[in-house]
């Protein structure tokens, strides 16, 4: 099986999805339709497998009814073709806002955003209420250079509309050739006035990892989506974080919309021990499928990992991994709260879907979905800052779109009450430019770093006594 990327929809990478092969429909007439399910049906009854239940079938014989009457007897003649897509899309609007279907362009698309690389602005985008949101901008692309913030609603895209589109239709109207430019209407909380944002499109480079030396013996690395290949650059970024002295490090996951379940699988496995589980998935069936560690090189570094509203999928995996396994502190605010699993299923006609077919659950069996990782430390990004004057904003969560999937009951997290405080206000963007400059400027980061001074202060302090001391 393949796996490769969604979190709510967007214009770079996905949360974590899980793909394998799949059938399709062509530009069919209403004859061979009939024939086609007909068969089916009658396949169905008369081998192994699933029998449609009544209520299917009687649906379909609508379904081609409507389709008939709408060929024959509608005032202009139509695309069956269109009509198909348009009947596909309307049946997939039913299920939760991740699962999606994909023309062969879009399809082409998401293998590309895996690989990290297209061409469009760099932003992660989802529909709540309608509306077209920014979940994330990715960093260092043309859209978190503009000046895009997370919460921001794109009311328009060339001077056209978004109310009623879908997530795939504002990603193919924001992409386009490297070069050209594109407007975006954006109304922002605490804006009277819609702003207007001219964006030049460019080929989308997504660094997963980079990382650098925040303090004497204390390494950091952030991760800003999770790409096929982010586990090697995570493995290279940590031998050179080593041999330049790393005893501790900060991994910062926030604003990092997902990706690749793999990925998130080989990035935990570097910081837990050998055998130890990283998540495992479970679909309708009850059918457990778990993902464990197998190299640990660096299980005995201590590590805060920060998070915030824009950490999703991929994300909350590997915070929530490392919270449950006691190898890590994680600091921030509450994270998106997306814990489902997508499979991609490509068509006959090299079109593609993406369904949900499954929930993911961290080792302690806890599940994310609607809810999200809650810091064990809460800071608030500090908007108020005299070195940063970011604004607030509210970050889109996934319990805020639509058709989302509800969390189950059943599901307890002792770590509702972390400690500190926090509200559904989200961070102020964070525009890294100098090392020095970011620094200052992220008090979530300085969070960070203070908190694993201390932990180095107090491990020193507290050391066991001597041996011949605890004979006595």
């Amino acid at each position: 099986m393949s796996n490769s990327g969604s979190n709510p929809g967007d214009n770079s990478g996905r949360g974590p999805d899980h793909g394998q092969g799949g059938g399709g429909y062509g530009g069919f007439t209403v004859a061979v339709l009939v024939a086609l399910v007909a068969g089916w049906l009658l396949g169905s009854s008369m081998q192994a497998g699933p029998v449609m239940a009544q209520g299917t079938f009687d649906g379909l014989k609508i379904f081609t009814e409507v389709l008939n009457d709408i060929q024959t007897k509608y005032v202009e003649e139509v695309d069956s073709e269109k009509l198909i897509e348009g009947a596909i899309r309307g049946m997939i609007d039913t299920l939760d806002p991740h699962s999606s279907y994909m023309r062969r362009e879009e399809y082409k698309d998401l293998q590309s955003d895996t690989k990290g690389e297209f061409a469009g602005l760099g932003i992660q985008i989802a529909v709540r209420d309608r509306k077209l949101v920014v979940i994330s901008p990715i960093d260092d692309t043309p859209a978190a250079r503009a000046g895009i913030l997370a919460g921001d609603h794109i009311s328009e895209v060339d001077g056209t509309a978004t109310k009623d589109l879908t997530v795939n239709e504002a990603v193919n109207r924001m992409r386009g050739v490297k070069g050209t430019t594109v407007v975006l209407t954006i109304l922002r909380e605490g804006e009277e006035k819609p702003l207007k944002f001219t964006l030049k499109r460019d080929i989308i480079k997504v660094e997963s990892v980079t990382s650098r030396t925040v303090s004497d013996g204390i390494g950091y690395v952030r991760i800003s989506q999770f790409q096929d290949r982010t586990g090697a650059e995570l493995r290279k970024a940590l031998g050179k974080l080593k041999a330049d002295g790393m005893e501790q490090l900060v991994l910062d996951l926030r604003n990092n919309p997902g990706g690749l379940l793999t990925a998130s699988v080989e990035v935990t496995e570097q910081f837990i021990g050998e055998g130890e589980m990283v998540v495992y998935i479970q679909g309708r069936d009850g059918d457990r499928e778990e993902y464990f560690g197998h190299s640990g090189k660096y299980a005995d570094v201590p590590i805060v990992v920060l998070v915030n509203g824009g950490s999703a999928s991929a994300s909350e995996i590997v915070s929530g991994a490392l919270q449950d396994l006691k190898r890590a502190v994680v600091v921030g605010t509450q994270s998106f709260g997306k814990g489902s699993v997508q499979t991609i299923l490509p068509l006959s006609d090299d079109s593609g879907l993406r369904l949900t077919t499954a929930k993911y659950y961290t080792p302690a069996g806890r599940s994310i979905q609607n809810k999200g990782v809650t810091p064990d430390v809460v800071v608030e990004f500090n908007a108020d800052t005299a070195v940063s004057k970011e604004r607030k904003r509210a970050f889109v969560r996934e319990r805020d779109l639509e058709r989302h999937l509800e969390t189950e009951p059943s599901q307890k997290d002792d770590r509702d009450k972390p400690i500190g405080e926090q509200s559904d206000e989200a961070e102020g963007d964070i525009k890294l430019s100098t090392e020095e400059e970011s620094f200052l400027r992220d008090n979530q980061l300085q969070a960070a770093v203070d908190l694993l001074k201390g932990w180095r202060v107090m491990a020193h302090s507290l050391a066991p006594p001597h041996p011949a001391e605890a004979t006595k």
